[in-house]
């Protein structure tokens, strides 16, 4: 076992303990789950995760969110956001994710005016700081602290530190909101979101863990894990005809793989693909 792990647990909670309470933006992901964990065991500190819900927020994340929260005895709240009634949001230009997380993060420095919450904290960490991620600016205008960051925790790290402290979510895979899945420019709407988590519901019935399902129209591109290539060849009729069911035409399986969680999809001419079933 590392000898570190401690010292930064140690670190982390020490790192709330100036503040009297926390509101934790949480999703159930790894970062935040970790953040949530040791804002709650900080000594003298009240901490209450909040887990925005909307439609572009897969309600098996919701379930699985809550259940940690949970089992670990944090106090949660489903905060509803409505960046989909955005015209900003729903335009699906590069400033998305800050209009997105603006609602969150605005409706949280509100409860926190309202109801005399001393800090907002999310669960950014380094290795997010290399990334393209507008969010990052509405955070900093909602004075959201990084604590993550401030501490110098990358992404590794955060797995580490969650596996020593016993967290389920330690090796979950990274998890994206559903409107990454469309290519930028096709407005997202409720309708559209909820067909795309349905049909990521077939793969995660299915058994896998690892995918995207990206939006092209009556095209739904899959991506898994090359390693789970073979898998779902062998699932292949299950997952095209629940696919199908959902409201897609045609079912893909993406051959360079899975790519990640915040890239934007991209333009249907540039795929090199496959159709596994689908019609004329």
């Amino acid at each position: 076992m590392d000898s570190n792990l401690k010292k930064l647990v140690d670190d982390l909670q020490a790192w709330f303990t100036p503040w009297r309470s926390v509101l934790v933006a949480y999703s159930g992901g790894v970062d935040s789950s970790l953040v949530m964990a040791a804002a709650h065991a900080a000594p003298g500190t009240r901490a209450l995760a909040c887990i925005g819900v909307s439609p572009s927020y897969p309600r098996r994340e919701m379930r699985e969110a809550v259940a940690l929260a949970e089992a670990l005895k944090v106090p949660y709240r489903l905060v509803d956001t409505e960046e989909h009634l955005d015209q900003r949001y729903t335009v699906n230009d590069a400033r998305r994710c800050f209009f997105c997380k603006d609602e969150l993060y605005g409706r949280l420095r509100t409860m926190a005016a309202d109801e005399a919450w001393d800090l907002i904290a999310d669960g950014t960490n380094v290795t997010d700081l290399g990334d393209d991620r507008p969010g990052m600016g509405a955070a900093k205008r909602h004075q959201v602290r990084a604590p993550l960051v401030e501490l110098g925790i990358t992404k590794t790290r955060v797995r580490d530190l969650a596996r020593y402290l016993g967290l389920p979510v330690w090796d979950k895979p990274a998890m994206a909101c559903l409107s990454s899945r469309v290519t930028r420019g096709t407005p997202i709407t409720p309708a559209l979101l909820a067909r795309i988590e349905a049909a990521e519901d077939v793969l995660f019935q299915a058994g896998l863990r690892q995918f995207r399902v990206r939006h092209h129209g009556e095209i739904a591109r899959i991506e898994l894990l090359v390693t789970d290539m073979a898998a779902a060849m062998a699932l292949r009729r299950r997952l095209v005809e629940g696919i199908q069911a959902v409201g897609y035409r045609h079912v893909c399986l993406d051959l360079a793989g899975y790519q990640g969680g915040e890239e934007e999809a991209f333009e249907v001419e540039d795929l090199v693909q496959i159709t596994v079933g689908g019609g004329t």
